[in-house]
């Protein structure tokens, strides 16, 4: 019904800067709160942010804090995630989620594919 797909990963030096963004097809993604979670092998997924339908209200997980900004355009039917100062801990594949507002994953209905930020020297 909702299809997600995350574009924006890279390789990139500690204290560096990325952007990904989450484009929607099927329905408006106005209709879902979203988020962004992230993995990296062996691990279970982890919470990053999470976003309200309207964009009026944001949360984060204490390890990004400060650091990474959710946020989302309506009209371009997009969620992007702006992440800042990254460190090499950081690294992992990245999820953008639909569904609900909050940190938990099994409450969201909609996954992306996913894709792959690297933090490195």
């Amino acid at each position: 019904q909702v299809e997600l797909v995350e574009s924006g990963g890279g390789t990139v030096l500690p204290g560096g800067s990325l952007r990904l963004s989450c484009v929607a097809s099927g329905r408006p993604f106005s209709d879902y709160p979203a988020g962004w979670f992230r993995q990296v092998p062996g691990k279970e997924r982890e919470f990053v942010a999470t976003i309200t339908s309207s964009g009026r209200s944001r949360d984060y997980a204490d390890s990004v804090k400060g650091r990474f900004t959710i946020s989302r355009d309506h009209a371009q039917n997009r969620v992007d995630l702006q992440m800042n100062n990254l460190k090499p801990e950081d690294t992992a594949v990245y999820y953008c989620a639909a569904g609900i507002y909050g940190p938990f994953e099994r409450g969201y209905k909609y996954w992306g594919q996913g894709t792959q930020v690297t933090v490195s020297a």
